[in-house]
C-alpha cells in the first residue's frame, strides 16, 4: 500500500513538472494534479494494455514510438475528467507525456517495489532481527 501512494505522489510530481515545463499543459494546484495523477492510474492500469495491444502492429514498426501517442491520448483523456487538469492540444500531450514518463522513471529509480527508498543500489530499509553472517573459509568458500 505504501509503494502504491509513493508511486502515486511521483506521478503527482511528474504532472506538475510537465505543467511547469510546457505551455500546453496547465495544473491549476497541487490536489488538480493529485487527482490527474489518479485519473491516469486508472487509465494506465485499465485501458493502456488494452490499447497496445491493438496498436501491437504500428508499434512494432515504429520501434514502440508509438507508445507515446498512446500515453498522449491517455493524459488527454485524463484532462477531460479533472477539472483544473487541462491539455490543449495534441503535441502538447505528446511532450507531456514524454517528461511525465522520463521524470516517472527518474523517480521511480530510487524507490523499490516495497516503497523503501534506493540509492545508489542500497536499500534504506528498517532493521530486521534475522541476521546473516557469512565468513570465507578458504579461498572460495563461506559458511
Amino acid at each position: 500500500m505504501k509503494g502504491i501512494l509513493i508511486r502515486w505522489i511521483i506521478l503527482t510530481a511528474a504532472i506538475m513538472i510537465s505543467a511547469y515545463l510546457l505551455e500546453g499543459i496547465e495544473v491549476s494546484g497541487f490536489f488538480s494534479a493529485f487527482f490527474a495523477a489518479a485519473i491516469l492510474g486508472i487509465l494506465n492500469a485499465f485501458f493502456r494494455p488494452i490499447l497496445l495491444i491493438l496498436t501491437l502492429p504500428i508499434n512494432i514498426i515504429t520501434l514502440g514510438l508509438f507508445t507515446f501517442v498512446i500515453n498522449a491520448i491517455l493524459l488527454m483523456m485524463a484532462s477531460g475528467v479533472i477539472s483544473g487538469f487541462e491539455v490543449k492540444g495534441f503535441w502538447s500531450a505528446i511532450a507531456g507525456s514524454l517528461i511525465i514518463s522520463i521524470v516517472s522513471w527518474l523517480l521511480s529509480s530510487f524507490i523499490s517495489s516495497q516503497g523503501n527508498i534506493r540509492f545508489m543500489d542500497i536499500e534504506v530499509r528498517r532493521k530486521r532481527d534475522s541476521v546473516i553472517d557469512l565468513k570465507e573459509t578458504d579461498k572460495d568458500f563461506w559458511e
